[in-house]
């Protein structure tokens, strides 16, 4: 039987369909081929290659130890050092994880809750017992981490059975270690290649209390379930205004970044404050200049992948939400902007920013914001994982730096670790000594040490 016209049809296109499809293909190729070669910094942190344990183990400092973990139906951790390296099963489940972490974190962002010892020790012992004794012997820990354990500072977890203790007294973690998040382990090449310090002569440019809605732009500020980035968008738009109305104003941050800027003798000229704390502001400044870049505002995460997949949504900083929003200006801060921007910076301080996605911790939300600003130029993330009162956010931002310009040789965790001792070590009740307090701040990313 001859064939049928559409048959026939079919059998033409076919070659032609086939040698495009080779073509496309081929180009693809190309472009990665040019951007691997052009771009070899960014490709190592946004498409993360496997590292070996050697190359591992080299970038290493003496004193540390990588630990990674990965969190599912069965999940396991692997300890890496200078001279050693090893893997385990662990005996919590993904599931079990969160819902413990999630427990932890209600008592952590509610201040009228009682913080739960038992709970962080158990945390603790979970995911640490098969290495506890070489997490002992080392003084820095290093974490890359999945799941819901991205949404919990590691330094409060309790390292010693807490019973009878008062808060102040607990063997916390950030006792013994200084802490640093990473997105991958292949990122340490990238963070530890380049010069550890900054050659910025200026100390430091912040943006605070941006405007969200004008209409409720001095609202008293009120406390806030974080939601994924994504529960904005109608279709493919995002609703600004929904977005503005619904992030309350950050006011006490003026005070906070002041109070930074007067110990670092910075100038006023680098404070951007309301109105002038814009997405416009941040491309035009020369942000280079500066050791210190802080953003003193809500952050807005991925959340879920499938709606994220959907609306092609980024992890965000939110900004002065202007009159007129343009592709220039619309007061979100992108991943993908703030890839473009030109940083020279020992730090980039992202405070009052809850990286805990809506239900969900431990959604995509940390890492594309870090990586989006180690491309950039910048050497450390300090992060926030919940909003603290404004003294004790300027007391843990001052005595980092401070510790780091009395001793520029500390890793940039250390520092925040010294910091944190002594506001526990200052306390005066279990009030003034719960991690809510001085817990909230991580290190992600340490360049290599000065030599």
């Amino acid at each position: 039987m001859p064939s049928s016209p559409s048959r026939r049809r079919s059998a033409t296109l076919s070659p032609k369909i086939r040698k495009r499809i080779e073509a496309v293909k081929a180009e693809r190729e190309k472009l990665a081929r040019l951007f691997n070669a052009r771009f070899p910094d960014y490709v190592a942190l946004s498409r993360p290659q496997p590292v070996s344990i050697e190359q591992t183990q080299a970038l290493l400092a003496d004193d540390e130890a990588l630990l990674v973990f990965d969190f599912d139906a069965t999940s396991h951790a692997w300890i890496v050092t200078r001279n050693a390296a090893d893997w385990a099963e662990l005996g919590v489940s993904a599931h079990d994880l969160a819902a413990q972490v999630r427990a932890l974190r209600a008592l952590l962002t509610d201040p009228r809750q009682r913080f739960d010892p038992a709970l962080a020790y158990k945390i603790y012992q979970e995911v640490s017992r098969p290495f506890a004794e070489r997490i002992a012997a080392k003084k820095r820990l290093s974490i890359v981490t999945n799941e819901a354990l991205t949404s919990l500072p590691p330094q409060l977890l309790i390292t010693r059975d807490p019973s009878g203790k008062p808060l102040k007294e607990m063997d916390w973690l950030i006792r013994t270690h200084a802490v640093t998040i990473l997105p991958s382990v292949a990122s340490l090449k990238v963070l530890r290649g380049g010069s550890p310090a900054s050659a910025a002569r200026k100390p430091l440019i912040a943006f605070a209390d941006p405007v969200f809605s004008k209409t409720a732009a001095r609202a008293e500020a009120r406390s806030l379930s974080p939601r994924s980035i994504t529960s904005f968008y109608r279709g493919t738009a995002i609703d600004l205004a929904a977005m503005g109305a619904y992030l309350p104003q950050l006011p006490s941050t003026r005070k906070e970044v002041r109070q930074v800027a007067t110990e670092l003798g910075a100038a006023d000229e680098g404070i951007r404050l309301g109105a002038a704390a814009t997405e416009t502001a941040v491309k035009n400044d020369r942000l280079d200049q500066y050791r210190i870049v802080y953003f003193a505002t809500h952050g807005l995460v991925a959340g879920d992948l499938e709606p994220f997949a959907k609306s092609k949504a980024e992890p965000a900083l939110v900004l002065s939400i202007p009159d007129r929003p343009s592709d220039f200006d619309d007061g979100l801060l992108t991943a993908s902007e703030i890839a473009q921007l030109k940083l020279d910076a020992d730090w980039a301080v992202l405070s009052a920013c809850n990286t805990a996605a809506e239900g969900k911790p431990g959604a995509e939300a940390l890492s594309g914001l870090a990586r989006a600003f180690f491309y950039a130029g910048a050497r450390s993330l300090i992060v926030s994982h919940w909003e603290v009162e404004d003294e004790a956010t300027a007391n843990l931002m001052v005595g980092t730096f401070r510790a780091l310009s009395r001793n520029p040789r500390l890793s940039h965790a250390e520092a925040l670790r010294q910091s944190m001792l002594a506001m526990i070590d200052a306390a005066k009740s279990d009030r003034e000594a719960n991690p809510q307090v001085w817990a909230p701040f991580v290190v992600v990313g340490e360049p290599a040490k000065p030599r």
